[in-house]
């Protein structure tokens, strides 16, 4: 397997602790083995892609990360706390926020509503403040107002904010779905297909957007994703999968000729045709 050493991601400093690790995670489904013995770092302000075939496990190990799926063996850790078996909304409040590959907005919510929606865990305000509406209360609402509108803004779509999220345009939904997951106030994002459904100018769009994230929002980022020209120019480090095994982990140029990665996406037939 390659491992090529890596260098320090922009921003991020030498000495600083990674964002994430994940310890030899296995995931069993009866007698299938969807994740055998993978580790995973993500370093502190940097983006990191996981790739691999179809089959290859990558959305299992996702689920892992954000408690949706336990663990068989192995544990998670962001930063200094174990999250292996905590359910996702704890995880959520601890610092990693997601989007998932099929779009899941309320369409029948404005887009301002739809990051609204991700606030209220953060709102102090009980059943009584609500239905009375005291000052407290209004005063968070404003509050959270003012947040949706800065990241809706943030995202590119502050002019969409009254829109219903059904109306929206398709890049533009999955930029709503990004700030909805700020709202969370992430220090980790995890991407699920970002780019899928995406026309080529939308895909270079998000490149650097993606870009903007880690460096202005002090953002570590993990996508899924199959486009790899994306991945190539997002990625600080990728780390590849294949049947549920890592084969490959290294900076764009190491993964692009690594022999494994070829192989597995080309087979060893395809392969000797592309020679």
């Amino acid at each position: 397997m390659t491992t090529a050493s890596q260098e320090t991601p922009q921003g991020a400093a030498a000495d600083a602790p990674p964002k994430l690790r994940a310890e030899r995670i296995t995931v069993k489904f009866g007698g299938l083995v969807a994740v055998n013995d993978v580790s995973f770092t993500i370093p502190d302000r940097s983006v990191v892609s996981l790739i691999g075939p179809n089959g290859a496990g990558k959305t299992t190990f996702f689920n892992v990360l954000t408690g949706l799926y336990r663990a068989t063996s192995g544990r998670v850790l962001l930063g200094d706390k174990d999250t292996t078996n905590l359910v996702p909304h704890r995880i959520a409040a601890l610092g990693m926020a997601r989007t998932f590959q099929n779009i899941r907005l309320f369409g029948l919510m404005t887009a301002e509503e739809n990051v609204k929606v991700a606030m209220h865990s953060r709102l102090k305000s009980g059943p009584f403040h609500t239905v009375v509406r005291t000052p407290r209360q209004r005063r968070e609402e404003r509050e959270a107002r003012e947040i949706a509108r800065e990241l809706l803004d943030f995202v590119g779509i502050g002019k969409f904010a009254d829109e219903y999220a059904r109306s929206l345009s398709y890049g533009d939904q999955r930029r709503l779905e990004i700030a909805r997951a700020l709202a969370l106030q992430p220090s980790i994002l995890l991407l699920d297909e970002p780019t899928a459904g995406m026309n080529p100018q939308e895909s270079a769009r998000f490149v650097s957007f993606v870009h903007r994230l880690r460096d202005e929002k002090d953002l570590s980022v993990l996508l899924i994703e199959h486009d790899m020209s994306v991945v190539m120019q997002l990625s600080d480090r990728i780390t590849v999968l294949d049947r549920g095994e890592k084969i490959a982990e290294g900076g764009p140029d190491d993964i692009r000729n690594d022999e494994r990665v070829i192989e597995a996406y080309l087979g060893k037939s395809g392969r000797s045709k592309s020679a």
